[in-house]
């Protein structure tokens, strides 16, 4: 057997090739094997100085007496045929808007919310549905501006329109509720303070700057009124009470 020698100059080219390669790989290796403990001191870093926050949600309401009436009124007519029962509607709807300008209503104030027109079945002694006739009507939205003579505009309204006549309810409410939501928001930040203030007392630490504030849906419920009128009843008397706006808000507060 004969055994071949690599020359000398063979050898000396792969240990050079071999120190390169070698080079690049520790190279490579070292920033890597560095950077990790630098992440690793990051994330600790991070995660201690992530500060410690409350959530409270405040609640506020604001109360003012009404100045704004809103009326649901309409007339409804029973005839045996579809085009008498319109025009008797048509005949109480314009006594109606008629009384209401009179009253000192303006147009503007003055809606139309629904006009109907359906038939009437009764049913016959075999069991049958038969059309007897039809009913008409149409139902308005009336705003009172100077809420003192509501009362006097329902007992108009009723005293024009007769049998016909309907009386559906009043709701009261304020022209503009800009001014309550003001004061009730102002309580519900108060609130929402109040209560992060004493979270941070509780769980000894000091209330810090304010992360977020988010408000929800203002609600502004309002009274109704349905009254029972008599048919000569010149004037209703009515207890608008008063009307409340109520606000929530969502706060984060930072404890330190």
């Amino acid at each position: 057997m004969t055994i071949r020698r690599p020359s000398a100059a063979r050898t000396a080219r792969l240990l050079a090739a071999t120190a390169v390669l070698g080079g690049l790989l520790v190279g490579t290796a070292a920033p890597a094997l560095a950077a990790a403990p630098e992440r690793t001191a990051l994330r600790k870093a991070a995660r201690a100085e992530a500060p410690v926050t409350v959530t409270v949600t405040g609640n506020g309401h604001a109360a003012a007496a009404p100045d704004l009436a809103i009326l649901s009124v309409g007339v409804e007519a029973a005839r045996k045929t579809a085009k008498e029962a319109m025009a008797a509607q048509n005949t109480a709807a314009e006594a109606l808007l008629d009384v209401l300008r009179k009253q000192g209503i303006a147009d503007r104030d003055i809606r139309t919310d629904s006009l109907s027109l359906f038939p009437v079945s009764t049913q016959t002694s075999e069991g049958e549905s038969k059309v007897t006739g039809y009913q008409a009507g149409q139902s308005f939205s009336v705003k009172v501006r100077d809420i003192d003579r509501t009362g006097q505009v329902i007992g108009a309204v009723n005293d024009a329109t007769g049998d016909a006549g309907r009386i559906n309810g009043v709701v009261f409410d304020v022209a503009d509720p800009s001014a309550l939501r003001v004061r009730a928001r102002e309580a519900a930040y108060k609130d929402a303070h109040d209560k992060a203030a004493q979270h941070a007392r509780l769980s000894g630490h000091r209330l810090g700057r304010l992360v977020s504030l988010s408000e929800g849906e203002s609600v502004r419920p309002g009274p109704g009124v349905t009254p029972a009128l008599a048919a000569d009843e010149p004037s209703v008397p009515l207890a608008p009470g008063e009307i409340e706006e109520h606000i929530t808000v969502s706060a984060v507060y930072e404890l330190i």
